[in-house]
């Protein structure tokens, strides 16, 4: 199968691209600040809203897989310049998309947020909603068919967002694990390697066609279940090993909201319950088989990954 992936370096793309290329015939077009010929890929550089860059790409393609729309315009410009045919195109998009404070579980057919929000949170929401609306129209008047992935937080190795990695070199350089006592926000986790491999299930399968789906791990999260995750994570390492001995020294630091952002600490996750919100995964598993990996084992690996890089 022939895979067009727009971005793909990062994180969530990076992961899909090193198990697409296992299998299929993948090219990835991002501005080439990280090299992906090193998994056997077709690498072109160009910026996506250059007519240039998508005259490099003539083949026909099975499906495009876009990582980095963010504005409205961005998947329309895409097929207009695109030198080949193309049967499948999927967004990557997001569960913020959501009308926000329904205090619904939310699943695919969830109306999506029409209000405008201050800031970069509220403008990237907002491009989202623009983009799926745009996918549907472009896609259904061209005749592709087009899915819509709609993920939770991600979390996991490659993660450059300062989320849970934050923590783990806290807990490696500085000995400290931070404990978020009053924090009473959940939050819905995917490990990414589950969010790859989902998105696998969806390549030219018909069953992903002009759907949406929700990908969101089995347990919700909050900051006290993260903290203890990883202390689990750090403990699982053998007696022997220098994680563990890196382990006895790592203190619990009990510490409110307050006083966590007074000492600089992040708090990258939903603090508040006024914040959480509820997403179901039932579509995913039910019509793709979409399975996930259980939060202890996720974050375990993800400890063993962040540990060793920021132990060196």
């Amino acid at each position: 199968m022939r895979i067009l992936v727009v971005g793909g370096s990062y994180f969530y793309g990076r992961v899909f691209v090193m198990l697409a290329s296992k299998e299929h015939s993948v090219t990835v077009v991002n501005r080439g600040t990280y090299s992906m010929e090193e998994f056997g890929v077709k690498q072109v550089k160009g910026d996506r809203h250059d007519p240039e860059t998508w005259q490099q790409c003539r083949e026909d393609q099975d499906v495009v897989v876009d990582f980095c729309a963010y504005g409205q315009g961005d998947i329309s410009f895409v097929l207009e310049h695109l030198g080949g045919r193309v049967k499948q195109y999927i967004l990557i998009s997001t569960v913020d998309v959501y009308r926000r404070g329904t205090g619904l579980l939310l699943d695919e057919e969830a109306p999506l947020e029409t209000r405008r929000f201050p800031g970069e949170t509220g403008a990237y929401i907002s491009g989202k909603v623009e983009l799926e609306q745009e996918l549907r129209q472009q896609c259904s008047s061209r005749g592709i068919a087009w899915t819509v992935l709609r993920p939770a937080i991600l979390y996991g190795p490659y993660n450059y967002a300062p989320r849970e990695a934050l923590y783990i070199r806290m807990m490696v350089q500085e000995g400290i694990l931070p404990e978020i006592t009053d924090a009473d926000g959940r939050f819905g986790m995917v490990y990414v390697k589950d969010g790859a491999e989902a998105l696998l299930k969806c390549l030219g399968a018909p069953a992903a066609f002009d759907r949406a789906f929700n990908l969101c791990g089995e347990e919700e999260m909050d900051y006290r279940t993260l903290s203890e995750l990883l202390r689990r994570a750090a403990a699982r390492e053998t007696p022997e090993s220098q994680e563990a001995a890196a382990v006895q020294s790592v203190r619990t630091v009990p510490m409110t909201a307050e006083e966590a952002e007074s000492r600089g600490i992040p708090l990258p996750f939903p603090v508040r319950a006024e914040e959480t919100e509820r997403y179901s995964n039932e579509r995913g598993k039910r019509e793709l088989g979409i399975a996930y990996t259980p939060a202890e084992e996720g974050i375990a690996r993800t400890y063993r990954a962040f540990a060793g890089i920021f132990r060196v």
